[in-house]
């Protein structure tokens, strides 16, 4: 039973048992604030195609080494990368947890439908047509 009343019907309503708690939608916030960055957008989403170190992300990204730092402990802090050591190198990557999979998946289908594609050939008849 609903501890809320609705001013109007519109069929179907929501019951209050169906919507998570407002705990949850926190929580998905903060994720999203982790990524409310372009540059950090762009580096998880290298993360999520491979490890890279500091240096090569700076060089990737066109960015001074410590700005980049700033930004790997920010997606450190979220849980949605992960580094290890070695040497005095530290190389990062995407956390393999189902939450960044969704994220990255997001990311790209996002990227197709809103960014501008570039024109590709034209598609070559196949034998037949």
């Amino acid at each position: 039973m609903p501890d809320f009343h609705l001013p109007h019907d519109h069929g179907q309503p929501l019951e209050s048992g169906e919507m998570p708690k407002v705990e949850a939608f926190d929580a998905v916030s903060n994720l999203f604030k982790k990524l409310d960055d372009s540059s950090r957008l762009r580096i998880f989403w290298i993360l999520c195609h491979g490890e890279e170190c500091v240096i090569n992300l700076s060089a990737m990204m066109q960015m001074s080494s410590p700005a980049v730092s700033h930004h790997l402990r920010q997606l450190k802090d979220g849980g949605l990368i992960v580094g290890r050591r070695e040497g005095k190198e530290v190389y990062y990557k995407a956390a393999d947890t189902p939450k960044c999979h969704t994220l990255h998946l997001a990311i790209e289908k996002m990227m197709e439908i809103t960014c501008p594609q570039q024109e590709l050939p034209a598609k070559q008849p196949e034998k037949g047509e």
